[in-house]
């Protein structure tokens, strides 16, 4: 699998990466939220001896326990998707194991017991789901998953009962949203089992117009399915973006033109970006490449500006708090050096 953040993509592809995640239960423990933190730990300690014990990649990856690492760390974890916000409310006894490319993440004691992750770039699931499967029937020789043999799986959840399997997307739908189509697109998911939602998935906002399309439906459906489901919704999705996209290039081309290059334009010389001004202009950016409306621009460097603006991440960089003033002069800062070094 390849790092959405870092592997290079085709200019006019609009799906930036494609998870994979797994929820799994250990038989006759409490759900997470009920374990004292002792318990907990324990849970923490079985999971990682099933794991490097029947991983053969032992080497490559590594344990993080939440309670030991400041909340900037562990925020610029969640900012790379690569935990969730709700294990961040357990950091006390809660842990991550991780790849050390950063693709698969092993999430314990977030609202199940386990919650293991393989994100990969691009409209690559199959590749990402055969990755999950390998390491969850690894994990199922050492450890007696909590399974029903009417419902499937059984999770902290109800919507995660039966095959625990969550496949998602993660797409760049400027048009959609300009135009005010993106609530339509919601409805119709709604009617398949998918769901659409922000860039940090439930609960979140949908900064610099990228979405996450998911199966809302674990229970009563085959894993082949939920993938086959969602790689027709995406390609459906991306065909609705892409005809947007020619609506608005044939009806208000100037204005689409300047927009884009306005957006260029104060990303190359602004002295100061919040976040969400930021994430904005990348977007318009990002599809001015995309149509090859700016052209000799590879936006595979997007990607990694769109993590590195955020603000744990970018605090990361300086190893020290910064007050919000000092993090949009140093994220116009970064953005500026970004832009120079690919154009």
């Amino acid at each position: 699998m390849e790092n959405w953040i870092t592997s290079e993509i085709k200019n006019e592809d609009l799906v930036l990466s494609s998870r994979i995640r797994i929820a799994r239960n250990i038989k006759s423990l409490p759900f997470p939220h009920k374990l004292k933190e002792e318990e907990a730990k324990k849970v923490i300690k079985e999971i990682e001896d099933a794991f490097y014990t029947s991983s053969s990649m032992e080497e490559d990856f590594n344990t993080f326990y939440l309670w030991e690492m400041d909340g900037n760390l562990s925020n610029s974890y969640l900012e790379r998707h690569l935990i969730s916000p709700n294990i961040l409310a357990t950091s006390n006894k809660s842990a991550f194991i991780l790849s050390k490319d950063e693709t698969v993440s092993l999430m314990i004691n977030e609202e199940d017991h386990l919650r293991l992750q393989c994100i990969n770039a691009g409209m690559n699931i199959r590749e990402a789901y055969d990755m999950a499967d390998k390491i969850d029937d690894m994990l199922e020789e050492q450890l007696d998953f909590a399974f029903d043999e009417t419902l499937g799986y059984v999770t902290a959840c109800p919507t995660n009962v039966g095959t625990g399997l969550r496949a998602s997307a993660m797409l760049h739908l400027p048009a959609l949203t300009l135009n005010d189509e993106i609530n339509e697109v919601l409805k119709v998911l709604t009617q398949v089992g998918m769901t659409i939602r922000g860039l940090y998935g439930e609960g979140s906002r949908a900064e610099g117009n990228i979405y996450q399309v998911s199966n809302q439906i674990t229970l009563g459906i085959k894993e082949e399915d939920i993938l086959n489901n969602l790689e027709a919704t995406v390609s459906q999705i991306v065909n609705q973006e892409r005809k947007a996209r020619e609506r608005l290039l044939k009806q208000y081309k100037y204005e689409l033109e300047d927009k884009i290059y306005r957006s260029l334009g104060i990303l190359e010389n602004a002295v100061m970006l919040n976040s969400k001004e930021c994430l904005d202009l990348m977007s318009s950016v990002r599809m001015g490449i995309e149509m090859g409306i700016i052209k000799d621009m590879n936006k595979n460097f997007l990607n990694k500006l769109l993590v590195e603006t955020q603000s744990a991440t970018l605090q990361r960089k300086f190893n020290r708090v910064l007050a919000p003033k000092e993090r949009d002069i140093e994220r116009a800062n970064l953005v500026k050096k970004y832009m120079r070094e690919n154009q």
